[in-house]
């Protein structure tokens, strides 16, 4: 078997090349972890509340105005003031309302309508530092080392994905949700540290004041960039027919067993496949035709998440399955082969996402790149909103296998039809990158 060469794993030269840009990627995967386990600990905490898929759907769906708003406007303010100082008023506001939600639980007042109010308000100041924050990196390294930045993110998520959601899934059933928001509340010091040490960064060339006239400004560029329009489309496809996150609880409560646990075993698999292929992504980092990349792995997350229906197919059949499949007895069989289609889907999505975000950052000018980097946080984020409703829905009215199976098959068809449309896309290159 041919030994694996030192340029097959993740390129570290973005770590040596910009300490402030170091400092913020450490910062913000210690955050990002702590984030996780609130994101989880909501989740379960609204199923034992309500014990509905359809409530903890809503989770998702009820912050998608809020964050859509909040994405846009922070990517205005990313373009008209010091990005760093934008990036540090946010986080401000996502602790705030993590340490009330810690409070909350420590007091045992918390009601569904609270859960819904703080997600709404973390998710949306996430937004804004998010959009800052990718708006800062072209900023800190140089166009060649953009693909290794994103990669990097990878593994960012992975970690965070990874060891978040198993964590929060063990420190729910072992010490309860209170600790489990403070631990989330201690992490987010990091983010502090990350964003503070940043140089002043304020935007290149001619500023707009948030508004209207910055908003048309950031849609007429976006009318004329055909390329990234589309890879934003794509995104969406994929995140809104593809994402089941939404149906890891009753999962792990009524299909495979294993309740909580189960529920942070299978999102883990998503991030641990994202992992492994920003872990290998140095090939990656040498691939010049980023459309046809970010076709080819969106086509793999499809058939991957079609895998995965067939897999809850197969446990509502009870094939493999124990006695009686409760949180003390999961489908241990099924369970594993549920996390290796999530691994691939994981794997394949991070890939597709590397090549996106160094299309975003390398092809649009520094002056708009903060509303650019709103709008693809809004994609980014509000499609697996779309993906919570359109999986929650769906799996009530029907079963919890179904939503992953057709929706594998739909992204993989108005995938390939959309990218056949648009030639240019697929032959868009990293060395003359154009929007």
């Amino acid at each position: 078997m041919p030994r694996l060469r030192r340029d097959h794993f993740i390129d570290l030269r973005p770590f040596t090349t910009s300490p402030a840009f170091t400092r913020m990627w450490i910062g913000s995967t210690l955050a990002g972890l702590g984030g996780q386990l609130t994101i989880v600990a909501i989740m379960l905490h609204m199923y034992e509340l309500t014990e509905s898929t359809f409530a903890v759907a809503m989770i998702a769906v009820a912050g998608l105005v809020p964050m859509i708003v909040a994405g846009l406007y922070g990517g205005m303010l990313a373009d008209a003031f010091d990005r760093r100082t934008v990036a540090l008023i946010a986080a401000t506001v996502t602790f705030a309302s993590t340490v009330l939600l810690a409070v909350l639980a420590w007091g045992e007042l918390e009601t569904a309508w609270w859960l819904y109010a703080l997600s709404i308000v973390n998710s949306s100041a996430n937004s804004i530092v998010m959009a800052s924050r990718q708006a800062i990196v072209p900023r800190l390294l140089p166009r060649e080392l953009l693909p290794a930045a994103s990669a990097l993110g990878g593994i960012t998520v992975g970690i965070m994905v990874m060891a978040g959601p198993a964590l929060a899934g063990i420190l729910v059933a072992l010490v309860g949700y209170a600790w489990t928001y403070t631990v989330d509340v201690v992490l987010m010091f990091s983010l502090f540290l990350g964003l503070w040490t940043l140089p002043r960064l304020l935007p290149e060339g001619e500023l707009v004041r948030p508004g209207l006239e910055s908003l048309k400004d950031g849609a007429r560029f976006l009318r004329r960039a055909s390329n990234i329009r589309l890879q934003f489309l794509l995104d969406i496809i994929a995140m809104t027919f593809g994402q089941p996150l939404a149906l890891f609880p009753a999962i792990g409560a009524v299909l495979l067993g294993g309740g909580p646990i189960t529920t942070g075993i299978l999102t883990a698999a998503i991030a641990g496949g994202a992992f492994l292929s920003s872990l290998f992504s140095g090939p990656v980092g040498r691939v010049r035709r980023h459309g046809l990349g970010i076709e080819r792995a969106i086509l793999v997350y499809g058939g991957a998440i079609a895998a995965l229906g067939l897999v809850l197919g197969a446990a509502a059949l009870g094939w493999f399955a124990p006695p009686a499949v409760d949180a003390d007895t999961p489908n241990l069989v099924l369970i594993a082969l549920a996390c290796l289609t999530l691994a691939v889907a994981g794997a394949a999505d991070n890939v597709s996402s590397i090549f996106r975000n160094t299309m975003v950052q390398a092809a649009v000018p520094d002056a708009i790149r903060g509303r650019l980097q709103g709008i693809f946080i809004v994609v980014v984020a509000g499609g697996p909103r779309l993906g919570a409703l359109y999986a929650g829905v769906l799996a009530t009215i029907t079963a919890l296998w179904f939503p992953p199976l057709i929706g594998g098959f739909i992204i993989v068809g108005l995938v390939a039809f959309l990218v056949r449309l648009s030639p240019r896309f697929r032959a868009y290159d990293a060395e003359h990158p154009a929007p």
